[in-house]
């Protein structure tokens, strides 16, 4: 009986020794937990509003995706011959899911980076997520400057990146152009009051372009769901502005612009990377009503960089569309994401957080990019002119 008694408390301590070691394995950096060194795939998350408001910055983003990885596939792959295995996850654009789908991707699809969200406040959800379980998530698109730098501790978010500029780059780039090139002296502003992308454009701008000798002579906001902003732009035409800066989203944007139309409103109206959108002349009331508008964007379809042309020949001839801003700057996100991968000689998520924190020049579709100290990217802002429905190129400012 006495013999019995000890080898079961034997087995009970072998158990519980099991258990500790279980335990401390579940302990290990995300790298270890994600299992990242083995198999012959790479699992990818990719974390995008595939529905709701913004679907078309989500599926084109998504698209351009796919498309990268299908061609570096093709190419041979990275660390010897591994393959991506893209997984698509749809947050409707919703912050919550955008977050509950960045904890699916890791725990259970086992995911060694995540790709997207493309709007900021879906970002940041996600990367909540990234953070809490030390994977690198990296946004194409998402602007506001929190998304890198939390605005309370003023600390660099470890494994939040971006491919995009930020908004204040871009709201002083438009400010620039605004008084320089368009000679506006008198502007008008309309602005969401729901949304922070909207209202950080909105101030910057506004700061800017006073600094630049200009003046603001009407300040108009408007909430989420709006559809009539004919009374905002009627003070704003009684107040002779010379120039209307709308820093939305192009389904409030082309609604805008068409109703200033309708008013008799033909000064030049400018806005930043929101309004790009092939819905954009739909809502806009036809390709005429958006000459003599302006936006700073990323990229350009009309440069021609070689590279960049490929891929939109590519894009067309596997979607039957035309690419945007979205699907660009996801493109070269997806290249930025296997390039770490090279220079780490891993798909560990710690060595990929740390070699995309190192980038230099990596040669983009968009622009040369070189991540700075606060995980933003350092490059080109396009002035895109809207010609007949089209977009042109009016410059290249670099920022």
């Amino acid at each position: 009986m006495e013999r019995i008694k000890k080898i079961a408390l034997f087995t009970v301590a072998l158990l519980l020794a099991a258990a500790i070691i279980a335990g401390c394995g579940q302990q290990k950096s995300g790298a270890e937990k994600q299992g990242a060194s083995g198999g012959d795939t790479i699992n990818i998350g990719v974390n995008y509003e595939l529905s709701g408001d913004v679907a078309t910055y989500g599926t084109n983003s998504k698209d351009a995706i796919l498309l990268a990885f299908e061609e570096i596939n093709q190419n041979g792959g990275v660390l010897g011959g591994k393959k991506f295995n893209p997984i698509v996850l749809d947050n409707g654009g919703k912050r919550e899911e955008a977050m509950s789908a960045a904890a699916k991707l890791i725990t259970e699809n086992k995911v060694v980076a995540l790709l997207g969200p493309a709007t900021s406040g879906a970002t940041m959800a996600a990367a909540t997520m990234a953070t809490k379980y030390k994977v690198p998530i990296i946004s194409p698109s998402a602007t506001n400057p929190d998304v890198t730098v939390d605005p309370q501790t003023k600390k660099v978010r470890d494994y939040v990146f971006r491919v995009c500029f930020i908004d204040p780059t871009q709201a002083i780039v438009g400010a620039e152009f605004a008084t320089k090139d368009l000679g506006a002296k008198k502007a008008a502003i309309i602005y969401s009051n729901s949304d922070e992308y909207s209202k950080g454009l909105y101030k910057v701008f506004k700061e800017e372009f006073v600094k630049n000798g200009g003046q603001v002579v009407a300040e108009e906001s408007f909430n989420s769901g709006d559809q009539d902003f004919r009374p905002a732009l009627t003070r704003i035409k009684d107040a002779g502005a010379d120039l209307i800066y709308v820093p939305a989203y192009y389904g409030d944007v082309g609604k805008i612009v068409n109703q200033a139309r309708e008013l008799g409103i033909k000064v030049p109206m400018l806005g930043a990377d929101g309004w790009d959108s092939p819905k954009l002349a739909e809502y806009a009331g036809g390709a005429a009503n958006l000459n003599n508008t302006y936006f700073t964007n990323h990229y350009a379809a009309s440069d021609p960089n070689p590279r960049l042309q490929d891929f939109i020949k590519a894009f067309k001839a596997k979607y039957n569309r035309e690419p945007d801003a979205f699907a660009a700057l996801a493109y070269d996100t997806s290249y930025l994401l296997a390039d770490a991968i090279k220079r780490a000689g891993s798909a560990d998520p710690e060595a990929i957080r740390n070699a995309l924190a190192s980038t230099k020049n990596f040669d983009g579709i968009t622009s040369k990019i070189t991540i700075d100290e606060n995980h933003n990217p350092v490059k080109d802002v396009a002035i895109i002119a809207m010609v007949d429905g089209k977009q042109t190129l009016k410059k290249k400012i670099t920022h």
